[in-house]
């Protein structure tokens, strides 16, 4: 996991909630993660991981993720078993 992708992560997780994650950044550490990303009608993005199955809404009219959504996220990769380094430091 390059640079870009471990500073996505911990922003992800962290408190307080940020409100300037990217979605691009968001896919872009999920398909580093190993997930496969699939594209549904409109603005609805698929996601399955270790098992595990999501679907989210790309944020529009912007590219930040709303902080509701970024709780869902964060559920969603705990669930997967994936969290940040920085809640273990």
């Amino acid at each position: 996991m390059n640079r870009k992708h471990r500073q996505t992560l911990v922003a992800i997780f962290a408190h307080p909630e940020r409100k300037n994650i990217r979605w691009d950044d968001f896919i872009a550490l999920m398909i580093e993660l190993g997930a496969d990303v699939t594209r549904q009608g409109g603005s609805m993005t698929g996601l399955r991981l270790k098992g595990r199955y999501a679907v989210f809404h790309r944020p529009h009219p912007g590219n930040e993720i709303y902080p509701s959504m970024l709780r869902r996220i964060r559920r969603f990769l705990k669930e997967c078993g994936v969290e940040s380094e920085e809640e273990h430091a």
